[in-house]
């Protein structure tokens, strides 16, 4: 896997300290801990707001994940595309067909290690049903889901636990969402 801002020598220490002492100002705590183990689908919802994105990125530093994200390809223009590859990006063009989730999946079993963040709204607006790639590529690749969350009302990111994936979408989905329903992201109203 290539070099992300979370596993550059030198440079991702020194951005984990940074990120605890913002967090520490903003009055945000963290919830979850280093995982020995780091191969599996990380959902991060709700995603309401740009903020998110650094958000996420400090207190993936502060839990010392190595992660790599799915976002559209609009936020990978040149110049910098490389940089943002670098944050840990991998652009989708969500017009067209690509076959993300069986390319996912053939990533998952060729590392030992890969932790994909997926935000399952795939938006900021509040949306009424999730996107499903994450479930899909979790199942087939047959690794667990760590769901993620912020939770603007109590100032706490993190994440919870894992979910393993019986294979009935709907009815999974459904456990999922339960634990988000009482979850405020940053804008209320898009959660």
């Amino acid at each position: 896997m290539r070099t992300t801002i979370f596993s550059t020598p030198i440079l991702t220490p020194f951005l984990r300290t940074i990120s605890i002492v913002i967090l520490k100002i903003l009055g945000w705590q963290t919830r979850g801990g280093e995982l020995p183990h780091q191969k599996f689908v990380l959902i991060g919802a709700p995603h309401t707001s740009n903020w998110d994105f650094p958000l996420m990125l400090m207190v993936v530093l502060k839990l010392r994940l190595r992660v790599f994200w799915m976002g559209k390809h609009t936020l990978f223009p040149f110049p910098f595309a490389g940089f943002m590859k670098w944050l840990g990006g991998i652009p989708i063009n969500r017009s067209a067909s690509h076959n993300v989730v069986r390319e996912t999946v053939r990533q998952f079993k060729e590392n030992k290690d890969l932790v994909v963040l997926v935000p399952p709204e795939g938006t900021r607006s509040k949306v009424a049903r999730w996107k499903t790639g994450f479930y899909h590529i979790a199942n087939m690749a047959e690794v667990p889901i760590l769901m993620g969350y912020v939770n603007a009302e109590k100032k706490e990111a993190g994440f919870a636990d894992f979910f393993y994936p019986s294979g009935d979408v709907e009815g999974d989905l459904e456990k999922i969402r339960e634990f988000y329903h009482p979850i405020k992201g940053l804008i209320a109203d898009n959660s």
